[in-house]
């Protein structure tokens, strides 16, 4: 019988009430992880903590063989290898990144992809070269509207083989703040594999499916890009048809470190009655976090917690703390953000068939215990 792309890579689609996760999910799960929360008590998260999502494969790449091209709709193309890229002006930016599906495996009906809990996160210093700084050299010419960003990685995803794609607007491209990166180095290393090695892109604000890894095609085009990463994922839809609206900036979010210790399995955790110190990370791509609130009782009261001084790196997410009187019993901690722009984090999380862009408030279970 002849072999089919559409036999083996099926639909998106939507978990049966009461659907667990299957292996498939497991499968994604497996290869790809998230930030375990107490390394939110890192300015910076350590290479091997941050959060990492591989749509196909983790690409060969051989940073003395690599070669980037910026093509398209440009006077002079370019072909960069790693000593070129290295020798032209750099710039590091500190900048937290999110995973468009953070929170997904939350919703209900689930959608049937890679189950993020809260975890999908992490800051690091990006070191590379300003795309700008490229596009003047290789001089946009004046029909150009975006940038397309294509990647080594290759692969088949809802009956489509395609190389892992995405584009950017031209103003935005081109623009200083945030400043777009041509990274190739993390935390002042050379990018591990899993994180792009030899190069990728760095967009502040972004939500991860932009910052597309494995970096080796810049093409400037006159027209808008309607690829399968760009024109059918990463759109915000209520049913599979309609076009939906386009996954972009990331959207305002707090995290807590759980306190205490944890159960092994269910990961509740357990604290002495008294004075329990509570601390976490929040951050947002639409504009500064001004404001952090924390509940100790499930969304019935909120209080406002201490943010940490304002550190210069606008693209990254900010320190907050406060302290909670425990008494015993069983509790239901949670936390919340608010930027500059006035966006909150909602308490009931609306929904989308992709399950992008949730940032409904954590809850952790918390056991204050009964005496010593």
């Amino acid at each position: 019988m002849d072999g089919r792309i559409a036999d083996l890579s099926t639909p998106g689609r939507l978990a049966e009430p009461g659907e667990g996760i299957g292996l498939d999910e497991l499968a994604l799960a497996a290869r790809n992880h998230g930030l375990p929360l107490e390394a939110l008590r890192y300015d910076l998260t350590p290479a091997g903590l941050h959060y990492v999502l591989v749509h196909y494969d983790i690409p060969a790449a051989d940073a003395d063989e690599w070669r980037l091209t910026v093509s398209g709709r440009v006077r002079t193309p370019l072909t960069l290898d790693m000593p070129r890229l290295r020798s032209l002006p750099s710039a590091t930016h500190r900048v937290t990144m999110e995973c468009a599906g953070n929170g997904r495996a939350r919703l209900d009906p689930r959608p049937v992809s890679q189950p993020w809990l809260v975890e999908a996160v992490g800051t690091a210093e990006w070191t590379g070269v300003p795309l700008r700084t490229l596009l003047i050299e290789a001089g946009v010419e004046p029909d150009a509207v975006e940038a397309v960003f294509t990647g080594a990685d290759h692969g088949v995803e809802r009956g489509i083989e395609q190389d892992y794609r995405r584009s950017l607007p031209l103003a935005l491209a081109q623009g200083e703040d945030p400043e777009v990166l041509v990274a190739y180095e993390m935390n002042g290393l050379p990018l591990p594999p899993q994180h792009g090695c030899p190069l990728r892109l760095i967009v502040p604000g972004w939500y991860g499916m932009a910052q597309v890894k494995w970096l080796r095609d810049i093409a400037l085009t006159d027209t808008p890009f309607t690829g399968f990463q760009q024109a059918v994922a990463y759109r915000l839809k209520q049913s599979p048809d309609e076009p939906g609206e386009p996954v972009d900036k990331i959207a305002p979010r707090a995290l807590m470190i759980p306190p205490g210790f944890p159960d092994f399995m269910s990961r509740a955790r357990v604290v002495r009655p008294g004075e329990v110190p509570l601390e976490g990370r929040a951050w947002s791509g639409h504009a500064p976090v001004t404001h952090v609130e924390v509940s100790t009782d499930d969304g019935g009261s909120w209080s406002e917690a201490a943010l940490g001084p304002a550190d210069g790196h606008g693209w990254a997410w900010r320190q907050w703390r406060t302290v909670w009187t425990a008494t015993p019993g069983s509790h239901v901690l949670s936390v919340r953000a608010t930027d500059a722009a006035g966006r909150t984090q909602p308490l009931t999380q609306p929904w989308n068939r992709g399950g992008f862009a949730n940032n409904l408030v954590q809850r952790i279970p918390v056991l204050c215990l009964d005496g010593d």
